[in-house]
């Protein structure tokens, strides 16, 4: 099994804690609030004898769960914090029993906190329950599988790979929140190669995908499936095209980020074009990627780094997203609104000597 270097979790930022794992064997975890400050603290956990290769919080902010590479389990860690809300403890609370006997590619808890989801590259999307039972078990077809995430919402699970369409899944709960099924929701079609990466927006009404073809895709998902109705591509925009990538969009759904190499190009979801690239963030490779909660920023992870950036194109998608408005029919008080915030953008570009549109 090949060294992993540190990475962030691909989940919204919390308000509270952030996390980092590494291939040392340790996992790091820090209180946002003291990021600003020169000393910050940071609580390590040590992992027995193997590795994390992927982790994520649980919903409450009192838990995480790793995927340890060696063993290819996983396991449940309890934090505990001190009278003041600082990070006191982590403490290995459950071991999930062993399933698979590939890497696993995906792995990701629902907000709702009523499931977790692992899959490997074996095509076996496994569901378990908070205490490692399985709950179902999917094969999937896609020749090879590249991603599993569950939605924001925490009623579907997407899952991409070899084959050019997406799949989406419901996981199926009674009125009493008891689980009774996962089944077949819809597929995203329309690429002409594998799937290397996809996300759903923050209300999970639209998703991206990016593939080997050399496109991406925004599709709007918000659709009465069981009545037949078929999700609707918004845009497609062509990408540089590269063995692997990961993507992020912005919580409104105006900027998708896709990570290629060492290098991070956004591009504008309204006009499917590239506004700007930043190359060679890392010595090697983007791990992960993220934008907070509000889309001001996006964290990228990489080479045993974290690093934050402005999200500019942001800003100059507003403008053109604005504009667009304008030319419609408009109150009045609508109508100042958007032109002041054409305004704004337009001053904080200048100040920070971009290029305004």
């Amino acid at each position: 099994m090949t060294n992993r270097k540190k990475c962030v979790s691909d989940r919204p930022v919390r308000d509270n804690e952030c996390i980092k794992y590494s291939g040392d064997r340790t996992v790091l975890l820090w209180c946002t609030k003291e990021l600003t400050v020169k000393e910050k603290r940071s609580l390590r956990i040590n992992i027995e004898f193997d590795h994390a290769t992927l982790i994520r919080w649980s919903p409450d902010g009192k838990a995480f769960i790793i995927h340890k590479a060696m063993a290819n389990a996983i396991e449940v860690y309890k934090i505990a914090k001190k009278p003041d809300g600082t990070l006191a403890s982590a403490t290995k609370a459950l071991e999930f029993p062993e399933h698979h006997t590939e890497d696993v590619v995906g792995m990701d808890i629902a907000f709702t906190g009523k499931y977790i989801i692992t899959c490997s590259k074996a095509n076996d999307l496994v569901l378990w329950d908070l205490k490692g039972q399985v709950l179902a078990t999917v094969e999937l077809h896609l020749g090879s599988t590249y991603r599993a995430r569950i939605s924001p919402c925490g009623r579907f699970i997407g899952t991409s790979g070899f084959v050019p369409d997406l799949n989406v899944w419901e996981a199926v709960f009674s009125k009493a929140g008891e689980f009774t099924q996962v089944s077949k929701a819809f597929d995203l079609g329309g690429h002409t190669s594998g799937i290397l990466d996809f996300t759903f927006s923050a209300d999970s009404s639209q998703m991206a995908t990016i593939s080997k073809d050399g496109t991406f895709r925004l599709y709007n998902t918000k659709v009465e499936f069981k009545k037949g109705e078929d999700p609707r591509i918004l845009q497609i925009g062509l990408w540089e095209n590269t063995a692997s990538a990961n993507i992020a969009l912005s919580p409104n759904t105006e900027v998708l980020a896709i990570a290629h190499g060492s290098s991070l190009s956004f591009y504008s979801t309204i006009t499917g074009l590239l506004d700007n690239t930043i190359e060679d963030i890392f010595q090697g490779p983007i791990m992960c990627l993220t934008f907070d909660a509000v889309g001001e920023y996006i964290l990228v992870a990489g080479d045993r780094h974290i690093k934050v950036f402005r999200n500019i194109t942001g800003y100059r998608v507003a403008i053109e997203s604005a504009k667009r408005k304008l030319t419609q029919r408009q109150t009045s008080a609508t109508k100042e609104r958007l032109e002041k915030l054409i305004e704004d953008n337009r001053k904080f570009l200048q100040a920070m000597g971009e290029k305004c549109p």
